[in-house]
């Protein structure tokens, strides 16, 4: 610009900013105008109180340790005897110097700032006073930015410091000036920044700050380094100016000092979000009204009320959940996860949950541990509790003999057929149990009725996610291989409620929320005794056998800690399961493809570990051991009441329609050995597993076909109905759609 020009352009400046102050005060405002010009003589009309700073909200396990925050402005306030004076000092030399002898505004630093940023192109001054900046923000935002605005600024700006102390002014600005990076407030710039409290910051990363609030965006260092370091320089220079740094000082600073590169946290902050702590939101804003009766208000209490939340998280819980997942699944390119739901049995307080490889906001959302996913055979457990509640005791026996065509209820003219998996003739049932026979649990379940097994199933899983208005089980004849889909916390509800004495305890994650006024909620324990303690403790007994000899005999729990648990395989092992507890806790893991039901077999991955094909005994069972383990390691080694001894002798189940009877009537049919307990054997009529066998003297057997009844009404949800079973002894059970051999001939009966 020619230099002769600038003396003119300067004057005329000054006029107009004489001229456009004089056209303010006179306009349509001419009262407001008034009460600027005469503040200082009036008594002083009430502004309101401050509104309340919005404040982050603290998440806490168990143990009081943080896991998580809630925050939509990362707004920490902060008391000014804090804050370091010279920290302090650095704002007011860069923002406001005049801030203790002005009396809200400062007409000629306005105009001064105006020259100086004609005349300057190293910066640009700020025409307001804190103390206008805390009015802008306190009573004006939303206005138009036209004259008007500008007249209350001022003000409101002379009315506050009136009537707030000079202290207090600028209190509330430290904790409300944004500095960029999503930080309102001191406390929170200096954990962006330099992941540190706010009462150790220095006079230097004072001065960073303070440069940073004329254009948080602009001289964002993370963003725009070199345009960051120019501001900062400017800053030093406003030191320099008030005689808080040496020039020289401030050169070598302007020069050397190492600007934030990173977003930073203070290590006791965790801030990250987890697949827990979203489900504690949801459950906050969706699923309960204890922070207000509509969502808005929710939000606004969880995100800007500064509310503690005590949940039932074991962070040592979860830390060992998350590293046994990380450790057993191999890394695999074909996106197969872990998922992890740990239950405490006294309380149903959940604690730990472990949603997949990790939470990050639109790439790994989906919490695998509240996911649905057909379950294999780990339902069974569900069907043995059914049946030793309705009567039936763990050493009678039932046949498990593959291939079997069973019955289906909803579609008769499409009989349920078993061709895979373990075949085991006439044995007791837990050793089906530990062996997890597909046909002797399809035939139990519908002996047992799958009516009344889901009516049990919804008892002893009972949660508010398991809601079946909304999502309901089905009375499938393939119930007992996993048609079903259920969650990992579904898994683990219904398992506490066998290994908690038949007490099922609702699963919940937050016990008390509280804020400045005090407690907001605390939580109530819900019990319900869903089975007898004799049925659980019978079906703790046997599935302590899936551990001791069955399908998970390779990862019993150290020490020899007592402990029941049940493996699960999906049809083409797209879902693998185990579920197991001890006294204190009990725990699901599933293993599979979140996106869809990807066959596990032959994975580069987990061929190179030795697993071919993925069952519930590997990789679930594996993580379950290593989980369980660091979870107990400071817990006693307790174990179950042992049930009480049977009031009869074991008896041989059947199922009507599908297994028919005769009593024999004359001839002999030999008796064989069938595995019981480990070291025993119970004897039993040969031709119990559909053989009839000659007498060697006679030649003929002759028996007389009995009525076999019928199986229990679909209606009949009785958990105490009795089931069909027969006493050992001459009577013959035999496969309804096998022909009678030409040995054995049939008598009238009569």
């Amino acid at each position: 610009m020619n230099p002769i020009l600038r003396p003119f352009i300067r004057l005329a400046l000054v006029i107009l900013a004489g001229a456009l102050l004089v056209t303010s005060l006179v306009s349509a405002i001419a009262p407001q105008a008034w009460g600027v010009l005469n503040a200082h003589s009036q008594t002083s009309v009430a502004l309101p109180d401050f509104s309340g700073l919005n404040q982050r909200s603290y998440v806490y396990g168990i143990n009081g340790e943080q896991v998580g925050v809630f925050q939509t402005q990362n707004s920490q306030p902060t008391l000014i005897d804090d804050i370091p004076e010279d920290v302090i000092g650095a704002i007011l030399a860069v923002e406001d110097v005049g801030f203790y002898e002005h009396e809200g505004v400062n007409l000629r630093a306005t105009v001064r700032a105006m020259l100086s940023n004609f005349e300057s192109s190293t910066g640009r001054q700020g025409a307001s006073t804190i103390t206008q900046q805390v009015v802008k923000n306190e009573y004006l935002a939303g206005l138009p930015r036209d004259g008007r605005y500008k007249v209350l600024q001022i003000r409101y700006a002379v009315m506050l410091e009136k009537e707030v102390a000079k202290r207090e002014i600028l209190e509330r600005y430290l904790n409300t000036v944004y500095f960029g990076n999503n930080a309102y407030g001191l406390k929170a710039a200096a954990e962006v920044y330099f992941g540190v409290p706010v009462a150790r910051l220095d006079v230097v990363q004072g001065t960073f700050l303070a440069g940073l609030i004329q254009a948080p965006s602009t001289y964002d260092p993370i963003k725009h380094l070199e345009p960051s370091r120019k501001r900062f320089k400017q800053a030093l220079a406003r030191l320099v100016a008030t005689q808080l740094l040496t020039k020289a000082r401030a050169a070598d600073l302007g020069e050397t000092w190492i600007l934030p590169e990173i977003v930073k946290s203070v290590s006791r902050n965790n801030s990250s979000r987890t697949y827990f702590t979203e489900q504690v939101k949801d459950w906050l804003l969706n699923r309960s009204s204890i922070l207000g009766p509509t969502y808005q208000d929710r939000y606004n209490k969880l995100f800007h009320g500064g509310i503690k939340i005590y949940t039932t998280l074991d962070a040592a819980a979860q830390r060992a959940a998350e590293a046994a997942a990380k450790e057993k699944l191999p890394a695999n390119k074909r996106g197969f996860e872990a998922a992890v739901l740990s239950i405490d049995n006294a309380t149903g307080g959940i604690r730990a949950m472990v949603g997949g490889p990790g939470f990050v906001a639109g790439q790994s959302e989906v919490n695998m541990a509240m996911r649905p996913r057909q379950t294999g055979s780990s339902v069974k457990m569900f069907v043995l509790a059914t049946a030793l509640q309705a009567g039936i005791i763990p050493d009678d026996l039932i046949d498990g003999t593959l291939p079997c065509t069973l019955p289906n209820p909803g579609k008769p003219e499409e009989p349920f057929a078993i061709t895979k998996g373990v075949s085991r003739a006439v044995a007791p049932l837990r050793i089906m149990t530990a062996l997890s026979i597909n046909c002797a649990y399809a035939k139990l379940s519908q002996v047992v009725g799958l009516d009344r097994t889901i009516a049990t199933m919804y008892a002893m899983m009972d949660s508010e996610w398991l809601n079946p208005d909304v999502y309901r089980l089905h009375a499938y004849a393939s119930l007992v291989t996993g048609a079903n889909e259920l969650s990992p916390l579904d898994m683990a509800s219904g398992a506490q409620t066998i290994a908690n004495g038949g007490m099922h305890m609702r699963p919940f994650m937050v016990e008390r929320v509280e804020d400045a006024q005090g407690v907001l909620y605390q939580h109530e324990l819900e019990g319900t005794q869903a089975i007898t303690l004799e049925a659980a403790n019978n079906a703790v007994d046997v599935m302590k056998g899936v551990i001791k000899f069955g399908t998970a005999r390779r990862t019993p729990l150290e020490n020899d800690r007592p402990a029941g648990g049940k493996t699960g395989t999906q049809d083409d092992n797209t879902n693998a399961w185990f579920v197991g507890y001890t006294k204190q806790l009990t725990t699901a893991v599933w293993v599979g493809n979140p996106k869809g039901y990807t066959p596990m077999v032959d994975i580069p991955e987990f061929v190179a570990v030795g697993v071919r094909r993925v069952q519930g005994a590997m990789f679930p069972a594996q993580i379950w051991k290593m989980y369980m383990d660091a979870a107990h390691k400071d817990l006693p080694i307790l174990d179950w009441d042992a049930p009480l001894p049977a009031t009869r002798s074991p008896t041989r189940i059947y199922l009507p329609g599908n297994e028919c009877l005769a009593d024999v009537v004359s001839g002999t049919i030999p008796t064989t050995t069938v595995a019981g307990k480990p070291n025993k054997t119970t004897t039993v009529p040969a031709g119990q597993d559909g053989t009839a066998e000659t007498d060697p003297a006679s030649g003929t057997v002759v028996v007389r076909v009995l009525d076999p009844g019928t199986t229990i009404a679909a209606t009949d949800l009785n958990p105490f109905s009795p089931v069909n079973t027969i006493l050992i002894g001459n009577t013959w059970v035999y496969n309804c759609a096998t022909p009678f051999p030409p040995s054995v001939q049939t008598s009238v009966a009569g």
